[in-house]
């Protein structure tokens, strides 16, 4: 168990695999956390010395109660992380509310990203997902698990995976009434969804000048793909792939699609020419 004292708050986070391997940082979807990634890191370790962090409000790390933030905090906790563990630069690797995350920190701190791969992501908080941030919250303030449940993951998954899964899906409710029910759990989610509202990197997008890979989600509800064509055309040496039949949380779907794209992407440095 690792834990960094940033101002005093305890942040946790879990720095793994060889040294020598190509870094890699993994940012956490709004509703994640480090233990999300578990099934992954057999394989990511074969590649990279893996980074990943709890944000604030999410997993172990320090629990924000009776304050309001926006995405500037975790921005500035990213950089804080990265000088206290020695790393000039890293590849990052973000999904939804951590793939803002990370592109909000390239276009801060550019020269601290080698490159950057954005899955489900988007150059601002559009009314379509503050709206739906909303339906979170009104939910959460219920306490009822099974209407928060209800109201989150089923737009997560795409109808296919969903109904394909349902028995799992329906296992997983009952997992998750225990955390669904937890006040201090969906006050955190609140804070989080409230902190995503203001952010808009727009306007910085065309100063970006790194190796961008944009991944969009043919069934993805919350961040549709309009969202992601927009980061394409509006950032330079951009790389942009649609994934056939799968939802938000891509990563889960398809596995094997995720990690192939994640090594492949940061690990092939020179240009291929086909003769």
């Amino acid at each position: 168990m690792s834990i960094f004292n940033h101002n005093g708050k305890e942040i946790f986070y879990e720095l793994e695999g060889t040294p020598e391997k190509p870094k890699l940082l993994i940012l956490n979807g709004i509703m994640m956390s480090t233990r999300s990634w578990i099934p992954f890191m057999k394989t990511l370790k074969e590649h990279f010395q893996v980074l990943r962090m709890d944000f604030y409000d999410q997993g172990q790390s320090h629990k924000l109660v009776g304050k309001s933030y926006t995405h500037e905090i975790q921005i500035d906790l990213l950089k804080d992380l990265l000088d206290y563990l020695s790393i000039p630069k890293i590849n990052i690797v973000g999904i939804s509310y951590g793939g803002n995350a990370a592109l909000a920190f390239a276009c801060k701190y550019q020269e601290r990203v080698e490159r950057l791969m954005l899955f489900n992501s988007a150059a601002y908080t559009t009314p379509w997902l503050k709206d739906i941030g909303d339906g979170w919250i009104k939910a959460g303030e219920t306490r009822n698990p099974d209407l928060y449940y209800k109201v989150t993951i089923p737009t997560i998954y795409s109808e296919k995976y969903y109904e394909e899964k349902l028995e799992w899906m329906k296992a997983r409710e009952k997992v998750l009434a225990p955390v669904f029910s937890n006040p201090d759990f969906l006050d955190a989610m609140e804070r989080l969804t409230r902190s995503a509202e203001p952010y808009d990197v727009r306007e910085q997008l065309e100063q970006l000048d790194l190796p961008v890979m944009i991944v969009s989600a043919e069934n993805d509800t919350l961040t549709p793909v309009k969202e992601q064509e927009y980061l394409f055309k509006h950032i330079k040496n951009a790389n942009w792939i649609k994934l056939p039949e799968v939802g938000h949380a891509s990563m889960y779907e398809n596995p094997l699609i995720f990690t192939s794209l994640i090594t492949g992407f940061f690990l092939v440095k020179d240009t291929i020419y086909v003769i």
